[in-house]
């Protein structure tokens, strides 16, 4: 029940809404798209930004960032070696890309219920199903309601770290449907539009960034006790959850999902107004750049093993490092125009 870092980590405070608000960020565009360019064309171009990155990502990249966890067990490190090792694995570790493939499932499904809501409609206008052009605290509220719905019943069936892998492509069990809503939910504010409904800098969401921020922090802050206080001690003593700490474990979960979300949205919309050439450079590269951090970061902490600091230095000089490094791969990469079109 508990995740394998410390409630007071950065992974620990990602855990508690990251891919939610990643995949519901990646349907904002969703349905503009779709009435762009139709059914088929949008399935190609994400066949182009997805599909090939996903196959290079798992294909090349994983297989070179997992390589430093195996020379480190002293096995022979030879390629051959390494090749079989891997292979004999069972599975195909895709590491972060696990993301992009389920998107592009997510996207393929949202592809084809449009398409048959254009053949069974003359006019396909926005759909209005979660009131996103309304009031955001009544927005949010119905979406940790529908989230609450789907994330509890499938955490107690297969519990909360439960992951399913077919080769390459794995998703976490319980967490399906949650990041399914948070993409539809996603898609409909896409379809009201980014500078109209919830979205639009003079809605209540932004101009009551305060009020959203407190409440994102206050739900993290509610997660972190019921895990320290209630949570921790029946783990320590080796017990099995009782229901009732289960089921608040998931409600805070989801809480913290649908308000740590908005309240970076409410900040973002806010404060991200003004244009920056350094600032736009890292948001073009940003794909790329959550394509190959991880051998980055993995190499780079495999190249300070030896070397005499701490682990605040090292873990400082792998996080600027790794920052550095990927943003300045991707600029390179994307000067390439073929790589540009994908990254």
């Amino acid at each position: 029940m508990i995740p394998n870092v410390g409630p007071g980590s950065t992974s620990f405070f990602n855990d508690t809404f990251f891919m939610a608000l990643m995949f519901l960020l990646s349907g904002l565009f969703v349905w503009p798209s779709l009435e762009r360019k139709g059914g088929a064309r949008f399935l190609r171009d994400r066949i182009l930004r997805l599909g090939v990155p996903f196959a290079v990502a798992a294909g090349i990249l994983m297989p070179l960032a997992y390589y430093p966890s195996y020379a480190v067990t002293g096995a022979d490190p030879g390629f051959l070696a390494y090749s079989s090792a891997w292979l004999s694995l069972g599975s195909w570790p895709s590491g972060p890309a696990w993301f992009i493939w389920l998107l592009f499932v997510f996207d393929a499904v949202a592809a084809g219920l449009h398409e048959l809501r254009r053949r069974w409609r003359a006019n396909t206008r926005a759909p209005r199903y979660l009131g996103a052009d309304g009031r955001p605290p009544a927005f949010v509220a119905v979406l940790l309601v529908i989230s609450a719905l789907v994330y509890v019943p499938m955490e107690l069936v297969f519990g909360p770290d439960s992951w399913v892998t077919l080769g390459a492509f794995s998703f976490q069990a319980s967490r399906l449907l949650l990041y399914a809503t948070f993409f539809l939910v996603g898609i409909q504010m896409g379809a009201v539009g980014t500078q109209s409904g919830i979205l639009a800098r003079n809605a209540g969401l932004a101009r009551r960034w305060p009020i959203w921020l407190s409440a994102g922090l206050a739900a993290y802050a509610l997660r972190l006790a019921v895990i320290i206080a209630l949570i921790l001690p029946v783990a320590a003593a080796h017990r099995p959850l009782p229901l009732t700490l289960r089921l608040l474990s998931d409600l805070t979960l989801v809480l913290c999902c649908g308000t740590i979300s908005f309240a970076f949205i409410a900040l973002f919309r806010r404060f991200a107004i003004a244009h920056h050439a350094v600032l736009d450079s890292l948001s073009a590269s940003s794909y790329g750049m959550y394509l190959i951090h991880y051998p980055v970061v993995v190499w780079l902490q495999f190249a300070l093993l030896a070397v005499a600091p701490g682990p605040i230095t090292k873990g400082a000089i792998v996080s600027v490092g790794a920052v550095a490094l990927s943003w300045g791969i991707v600029v390179a990469l994307r000067r390439v125009p073929a790589i540009a079109r994908v990254l």
